[in-house]
């Protein structure tokens, strides 16, 4: 856990003010009247906070530089994303922009318009959900360090192999399906209608469901509002398409690379790799071919888009900055 303890005690309370006046600086940007100088100053706070948290973490472990970097990003992007919104002529209340950019991980600010209203049916069944999701991802964190404790029985690589995978299961249900789960819960009883983010992510049949309709559907949402729809107004779609794959590359990228300081450009191969064969997938589609339209093949194609590369995009330098010290230490 020593890569996530600051070096202060301080340290915490001055990154709490830092995004506090993030939200601030953002509720005054979304309400200026023109779109151009109110996109132009969202992009730049987005730029200008992650190289400052950067550089005001520079001596603070990896862990908590990831997730002082990520804290900032999101809450920078839901400016851009609220500026975005705002051009098509929409607005939240002050209290449902809060509830939204601080509160909330997905990117469509229309749910916070019945914010206080009555509560949404299925909260109850979201919560418990998401609490049976957190005891299940606690298991496996508890099993990867009792493999890496006993780790004298095997050799090092296969040691971290057998704690490594439990661990990074573990880690996403807790954070995707337990935590994303029990806030949807939560704002569901506050009358908001959130949907969980992650969608029976097995099911899916082609890469292009995976990503735009079962996976972190707050980054879909996000990069369709931002990226993918000017870009394809101006380019078209495959060019749509491909930055919108480039620029969550470049995302995560930020969250990955950036705070261990190595591995860079792996994460953005990883998803250049996923652009191309989205558009692949888009290509078979309309020229009217079968394209493993069989269920056991098409869930191996798309398992094997993900898995095979996965080690570019949680490359070596960001497991051992960042995940493997939560395996302790092995006997």
């Amino acid at each position: 856990m020593t890569a996530f303890l600051p070096t202060s005690p301080l340290v915490p309370w001055f990154l709490l003010g830092g995004l506090a006046l993030t939200l601030l600086v953002g509720f005054v940007i979304v309400r200026i009247r023109s779109g151009t100088v109110a996109r132009a100053l969202a992009w730049g706070q987005a730029v200008a906070l992650v190289a400052a948290v950067e550089r005001a973490c520079a001596r603070e472990p990896p862990g908590l530089r990831m997730l002082a970097i990520i804290a900032f990003l999101l809450y920078a992007m839901k400016t851009v994303v609220l500026v975005e919104w705002a051009g098509e002529g929409h607005r939240l209340s002050p209290a449902g922009h809060l509830a939204f950019a601080a509160a909330w991980p997905g990117m469509r600010p229309a749910l916070f318009r019945s914010l206080g209203g009555p509560a949404v049916p299925e909260a109850r069944e979201r919560i418990v959900r998401g609490a049976l999701a957190l005891a299940a991802g606690s298991a496996l964190i508890v099993l990867a360090r009792a493999v890496w404790a006993g780790s004298g029985t095997y050799t090092r690589g296969v040691s971290l192999l057998l704690a490594t995978l439990p661990l990074l299961t573990g880690l996403s249900l807790i954070l995707h399906f337990g935590l994303f789960s029990l806030i949807v819960g939560l704002w569901r009883l506050a009358g908001v209608p959130c949907e969980p983010l992650f969608r029976a992510p097995l099911r899916s049949k082609s890469l292009r469901e995976f990503w735009s309709r079962r996976w972190n559907l707050a980054f879909s949402e996000m990069t369709a509002l931002t990226v993918f729809r000017p870009v394809t107004k101006a380019l078209g779609r495959p060019a749509g398409t491909m930055a919108a794959f480039l620029f969550s590359g470049l995302l995560h990228e930020l969250a990955i690379s950036l705070p261990v300081r190595a591995g860079f450009g792996g994460p953005l191969l990883y998803f250049a790799f996923h652009g191309a064969a989205v558009l692949l997938e888009g290509h078979f589609e309309r020229t009217g071919r079968t394209f493993l339209t069989g269920p056991l093949a098409s869930r191996l194609w798309v398992g094997a888009w993900l898995l095979l590369p996965l080690p570019i995009l949680f490359h070596p330098p960001f497991l051992q900055g960042v995940v493997w010290p939560l395996l302790g230490s092995p006997r």
